[in-house]
């Protein structure tokens, strides 16, 4: 197989690309890497020189010889080069920028706040503990939830946007999971619970899921 996905089974960045490949029907390795493992096994030598931000995801196209980080990025590049069996960012360029844009409100706001690397922070520098990163988690969440809510108001069909599956949704799914993980009562956003059970009666979703990885744990 020529693409390779550096992952971790309970990385929502790397479920967002698992659902984003999963979706294109493209095969790909999975190539486990630990977060917390031997101190995290993305700090290691040997995963540096593929991603020096030491996160995860990373993918590896051996047919173009490159290397991409980032999951957004690494979305738009597969629907670019795969635009079939689905387009996941519309050819409409206003319609484009919203998917890109609750994508984002997902991926910039809201999911980099309860990112593992920033709950150790909080633990090391601010001694906070299980329960106060918890808390911390829960109250970034539901007030991007919140905001994310409002705006389905304006577009949310069976998915994101309507009926069909976009960028938006592989964001969104993710960081409902993430959101189950820290206690969130889900009944308060009843559009994103909607969405999540549509997507997640999907097949290419239920092998997404994080327990379905090889090294869920």
């Amino acid at each position: 197989m020529s693409i390779k996905l550096y992952s971790y089974w309970r990385s929502s960045a790397s479920y967002r690309v698992r659902l984003a490949l999963n979706l294109k029907k493209i095969s790909y390795q999975y190539i486990p890497v630990h977060l917390v493992k031997d101190g995290g096994e993305q700090h290691q030598q040997a995963y540096l020189g593929l991603n020096p931000a030491e996160l995860v995801p990373t993918l590896v196209d051996e047919d173009e010889d490159i290397i991409l980080n980032q999951s957004l990025a690494i979305i738009e590049y597969l629907d670019e080069k795969y635009s079939s069996p689905v387009r996941l960012l519309p050819e409409h360029k206003l319609q484009r920028a919203r998917v890109r844009a609750l994508a984002l409100d997902i991926a910039a706001d809201i999911q980099p706040l309860a990112n593992l690397r920033v709950l150790q922070h909080l633990e090391s520098a601010y001694q906070v503990d299980t329960q106060g990163k918890t808390d911390w988690s829960r109250h970034w969440i539901e007030k991007g939830f919140a905001a994310i809510e409002r705006r389905l108001q304006n577009t949310a069909g069976k998915f994101c946007f309507g009926f069909d599956l976009t960028m938006a949704d592989v964001c969104l799914i993710p960081q409902v999971y993430n959101a189950q993980r820290f206690g969130v009562d889900m009944s308060q956003f009843p559009l994103i619970q909607r969405i999540q059970e549509n997507c997640n009666k999907l097949p290419e979703f239920v092998s997404a899921l994080p327990e379905n990885q090889p090294d869920a744990q």
